[in-house]
Formats: C-alpha cells, structure tokens, sequence
C-alpha cells in the first residue's frame, strides 16, 4: 500500500501475519530515521517492559477467533495483576444495518460538566491527568467556532450570554486521523465508529495532529486506576485499560451501544441535551431530529463530514 506524504510516496507496512515489532521497523525505514525517532521517543523506554505476546501481536483485523480469544484472556490476566481488578472484556462486533450518530441540543446544555465526569469513570481514564474524551467548551453566543471557547472555567454556569458546547470524537465520514496512521492502527467501522486498536498504535501521534477537532489523548504514562474505581465492563476497541504511549479516543462507548444500551455520557446528561441513535433507522428519535431541526457540524470547511452534530430549539 502507498500513501502520498508532501508529495512524496511511502509505502505502508500493509496487514497479513504481520507483529507490531515488524510494523514499527517498517514505518521505521519508510519515514526515515529522525522522523521515525522524533515520533516514537517518548516510548523508548517501553522497549523492555512490552512482552513478547504483545510485540508478536498480529493486527486486530487479522486476528482469528482463537487469536481474539487468547490476547483477550492476556488482556484480562494483566489487569488483574497489575490493578487487582477483575475485569471481562468483550469484543462487540458492529449491528447490520446501523449508523451511529450523535446530537446535542445547545439549548439546554448548561455546562453542568456531568458527561465529563461520566466519560473519565466509564472508560477507565487517568486518576492523575483527570481526563476524558469531552471538553465541554465555554463559547460566547454568536458563534460557532470552536477555536474561540474557552474549557477553563471554574464560576457557576450557566454564565451569561454564554453557551456551552460539548466536544469528544466527531466520528467523521471522511477521517483525516485514519488517513495518516502509518500502521493502520486506526479505522472507522461499518456502523461509523471510529476505532484504535491500543496493541497495535506506536505512539506516533500523527493522528492526533490531524484531528480538526482536538478530539485524541496521548497516554504519556501508566494510567493509575485504583482497583476499586476501575470499570470492570470492558471492550477491546473501546474503554479497556490503555497502556503507556498510545493514543486514545472516544468510541461512542461501543461497549454499551453495541449491546443495545446508551453512552455513559448520554445517561450522566441532567439537562436532556443528548440525543443518540441508528441514523438507518426511520423511526429513530435522532432520524426524527436531523430531518426536522436546523443541524450543524463543526468546521463543515474542512471535509470531515462529522456524525457529530449540534442544534438549537429556535
């Protein structure tokens, strides 16, 4: 496989009984040796603690039933070990006939903070960096530019002449961080989420330079999760613990939606500001939606096409 790079052509490590050891050597020699270290520095270190399992690992689209099962059971093992929880972890495959799309409703957002809150327990964040895969974002009515707001409020909301919009993973259509991943870490699925696979991601983080919407964390160390506080409903694709030097990114908490429940962050929402569903289904509240309010996506200029999008009642 061969991607366009400034005008230069390299060619990707491409799947098929492929380790993450010989994909990391092959992006390696295809980007060049400074820009290859420049990327990965920050996981030099990781070097002696990745397990042969891990580093052996063939890419999550390859794996067999068996394989899956096994790297699951590793997955499971290691947690315990490492975070004394007991933890099952699924892998749900996408629903036939489903596209997952997301709304929020402006209006009524107050900046409350809940679904933050709900993302960083329900995914199993970082007890240190407090974080979560939603900014609710401070924004000054008469604008719709992301750039201008502002996350860092601390006073009593809702403020103002304010209003408040929440921002997480647009799950684009046309995904500018899958375009650039060099080892094909990430992908968008058949009922439109976007997903990482954490065994297989270097840490390179081009993917998060290409995100227009800021929406991908870097694990820049090991997350501490106390036993007591971790989610033990886990999902290979979704909120299962990250190791050091990966990038994440919400995932529409595939680990529920695929079982037929709602995000944790729709569930934790006081104000009903959150609306999700299965656009391919007519009868769905979010079809009802989309058909009827006057929508918008965010940074519509640059191409995404995001299944992310925000209203207001009047």
């Amino acid at each position: 496989m061969t991607e366009q790079s400034k005008g230069k052509t390299i060619s990707l490590p491409v799947l098929g009984s492929v380790s993450r050891r010989t994909a990391m050597k092959g992006v390696g020699a295809t980007l060049g040796a400074g820009a290859f270290a420049a990327a990965i520095s920050p996981l030099r270190h990781l070097a002696d603690t990745l397990t042969v399992e891990e580093l052996m690992q063939q890419h999550y689209q390859e794996l067999s039933a068996d394989g899956k099962k096994k790297v699951i059971e590793r997955l499971e093992a290691e947690t315990k070990e490492q975070y004394g929880a007991d933890v099952t972890i699924s892998d749900p495959r996408p629903i036939p006939g489903t596209k997952f799309v997301y709304a929020i409703n402006l209006s009524v957002c107050n900046g409350n903070g809940k679904c933050v809150e709900a993302c960083h327990n329900e995914n199993n964040h970082d007890r240190d960096t407090n974080q979560s895969y939603i900014r609710v974002l401070e924004m000054q009515k008469g604008t719709m530019d992301m750039e201008q707001g502002n996350t860092t409020y601390d006073h009593e909301v809702p403020a103002a002449d304010k209003f408040y919009m929440p921002v997480q993973c647009q799950q684009c259509d046309e995904p500018p961080c899958t375009d650039v991943c060099p080892v094909q870490a990430t992908w968008k699925e058949d009922d439109g989420i976007v997903v990482v696979d954490y065994n297989w991601c270097i840490g390179c983080r081009y993917c998060e330079a290409a995100c227009p919407y800021h929406a991908r964390r870097f694990n820049w160390k090991t997350p501490n999760v106390p036993a007591a506080e971790v989610n033990p409903d886990q999902g290979y694709l979704s909120n299962r613990i990250r190791p050091q030097g990966v990038v994440e990114k919400c995932h529409y908490c595939l680990h529920r939606t695929r079982k037929g429940r709602l995000p944790a962050c729709l569930e934790a929402c006081p104000t009903g500001a959150r609306v999700f569903g299965n656009i391919l289904d007519p009868d769905s509240e979010i079809r009802w939606l989309l058909e009827n309010k006057r929508v918008y996506v965010l940074k519509e200029e640059v191409g995404t096409k995001p299944s992310f999008f925000y209203f207001f009642d009047s």
